[in-house]
This record gives C-alpha cells, structure tokens and sequence, in this order.
C-alpha cells in the first residue's frame, strides 16, 4: 500500500511540473523577426559580429560588405537585449518596401486613352515608326521591335544620344508594367528610325530615307517631332508616298508660337498628307510656344509630359514634339480596333471626334479624343 502511494506522490509531482513547463500559452516563445543591426565601425571581424548575434539567440543571415551592418533573424528578446550590446550602434526591423507603381501621364487620360486601353484595345498588331534621335532600346519601360539608322556618324538605332527619341516613344507606347509611365498604346511593335544625331540636328534627305525605310518595312504609323523651318520637294514627295501607301503620317507643327494671324507650322507638318500636331496643357490652353497655321488639324497635350529618357529614367519635356506622339498612339489605337480601316479614315475620325477648343487657326479641330474615335 506504501509503494503504490508512494509512486502516486511521485506520478503527481511529475504531472505537476510537465503542466508548468508545457502549458505555457503559444505566444510565451517568441516568434523571430528580421533585423538589421548595425556594429560598433572598430569591430570589423565577420567572426565576431556574427558571435554577437549568435550569444543573444539569433542567426545571422547577411553580412554587408560596404557598410557594418548584418541581417540577422532574432526573437524579440534578443533584440532588446542587443539595444543594451555596447558594440550596437543600432537596431531596426527589416521592412517591406512595395513598388511605387506606374504613373499615368496627365496626357494618356486627356486624349481618353486609358478609357481605351481598358476596354481591351491597346495598340496590338500595329507598327509604329518613330522618326527622330534614334530609342533606348535598354530601357526597361520599352520594348523596341527594330529599327535602322540614316546618321552615318551614328549607326545604331537603339541609342539615344539626345533623350528626345526616347521621351516620344515613351508617350506613343511606354508599357504598361509595374513601373515607369504608360503609353498611349503600349502593346504596339515600337521602331527606333534615327534621322537626327545625338545633337537633335538631321538632314531632310536623312529624314526621306527614313520614311522610305518607314514604308518598305510595313510600318502603319510614322511619328515625326521635328520639323524645319524651310520647305523641300524632295521631302514633299517623300510623305506623299508614305500617305498615298496607306501610312498615317504624323507631325509636330513647330514650337515657334504665334504672331497674330501669322502662320508658324513648319515642314513636314505643314503638307497636306501630314496631320500637323499643336500643343495644349492640362487645362486645354495652347501652350504659348505652339505653332499656329491653316494647316493646323489636331491638338494633344505638349506641357510638362512626363516620359522616358535614356538610363532607365524618366523626365518631363514640352513642345509640339511632345504632343504629337500623342496623336501617333491614338491612330494606332484606332487600327488595333479596325485593323481594315485606312489611313485617310483614321484621320478622319481623329479630326471629327475632337473637341472642339476655339478658332482652328489656333487650335486645329480641338483635342483628340480617341474613345469616341473608336466608337
């Protein structure tokens, strides 16, 4: 009878001691958390940093090599204990960052191109040609098809020395990722054709190569944002051709401004087969530098753009070079939905669907507005 109480005072005590060391409540142990924890600059040994977190509970999971700093996992124990180490000079959670996201330039929902791109048309199975200073093709906000270059100096395409290739073709078709800005047709087949140096400076008989090229490759749309103050047969000839082959041909009117009833539009956009481009802000104002002409058919936003640049970057620019990039998209816009519909159509529909802003002399038609050019 003694030996079986006696194992029974036993089985109670060790019942008693396995509940105080086991029902401890699930929080009790501390859940680890990431850490960066910056160390005393004298101590510089990676043995004896990762000793100083080991001796507190945690694991070292990084050790940076230009700064004293380790990424270590510790419970929150550790770390507070670590707070008093006098070879820590800080310590800090290991927080999330999220991406910052695209941006949407004022411009793509002041021609309603958004509106479009949502309801599914965003510019596939349309190539677009962008005449000028030659794209980044690098640029991770990009993606660059093909191209070709008429600067003998400069014979790659996909290099932008001057950054005004590559803000245009940022507006005409920027993707529409995670990051960056978006165009206002991102899923169209985007083509570097480098007419201007790294200067911003090209030749008319450079730029009608570059239509050629333009032509003989199948592009839908050419985007001119340049332009001269002087007019040429030869060039004359060149956008003919390109129009009277189905092309929508594309133009900045100039940055030259107006001087009362004055005409300012320079060539190409100054010919009839051109649909010359001025310049408006994000109040539908012309911009003051805005070319002015009876030549004048369109107007999209030139002011403060913001669009990509050479090195991954991202910079504002104005001008008519600016907005009619904007009106490049849109037509692409436009044949994405109607792959059938012709050139001299397209244009039309721009030019009839705008809104109307004041005296065409000024302003062309009015603003585009591409979801009702569509509809």
């Amino acid at each position: 009878m003694k030996k079986w109480k006696a194992l029974s005072i036993l089985f109670a005590f060790i019942l008693f001691f396995s509940m105080i060391f086991s029902a401890q409540p699930a929080d009790a142990i501390s859940a680890k958390k990431d850490y960066l924890i910056g160390i005393k600059a004298s101590l510089k040994d990676s043995k004896g940093k990762a000793n100083i977190i080991s001796v507190a509970g945690g694991k070292v999971k990084h050790q940076f090599k230009y700064m004293n700093v380790v990424h270590a996992s510790l419970p929150d124990h550790a770390a507070a204990a670590l707070q008093k180490n006098p070879n820590v000079t800080f310590i800090e959670e290991d927080f999330e960052a999220q991406a910052i996201g695209q941006t949407v330039p004022y411009g793509i929902p002041q021609i309603k191109a958004d509106a479009v791109q949502s309801s599914g048309v965003k510019g596939s199975g349309v190539k677009v040609a962008v005449l000028d200073t030659g794209i980044d093709a690098s640029h991770e906000d990009l993606n660059v098809a093909g191209g070709a270059s008429f600067i003998s100096s400069e014979p790659n395409p996909f290099i932008d020395g001057d950054s005004h290739g590559t803000h245009v073709a940022g507006t005409v078709a920027a993707l529409n990722n995670s990051t960056g800005v978006l165009g206002a047709a991102p899923d169209v087949s985007l083509y570097a054709v480098k007419v201007l140096d790294s200067s911003g400076s090209g030749s008319y008989s450079g730029i009608a190569q570059g239509i050629e090229w333009a032509v003989d490759n199948g592009m839908d749309v050419i985007n001119m944002s340049l332009g001269g103050s002087q007019g040429s047969t030869a060039l004359q000839q060149a956008v003919d051709q390109a129009y009277n082959k189905g092309v929508v041909v594309v133009a900045a009117a100039g940055n030259s401004g107006s001087k009362g009833k004055r005409n300012t539009i320079g060539y190409p956009a100054k010919y009839s087969s051109v649909i010359a481009v001025g310049a408006v802000d994000a109040a539908n104002s012309r911009a003051s530098f805005s070319s002015v002409g009876s030549e004048l058919e369109v107007m999209a936003p030139g002011v403060s753009i913001l669009s990509t640049v050479p090195g991954n970057k991202y910079a504002s620019f104005n001008g008519t070079s600016m907005a009619s990039p904007h009106v490049a998209g849109a037509a692409a816009l436009i044949l994405s939905k109607y792959p059938n519909m012709s050139n001299i159509e397209v244009r039309n529909r721009l030019k009839n669907t705008a809104v109307r802003l004041g005296d065409p002399f000024y302003y062309g038609a009015g603003l585009i507005n591409v979801q009702a050019a569509i509809q």
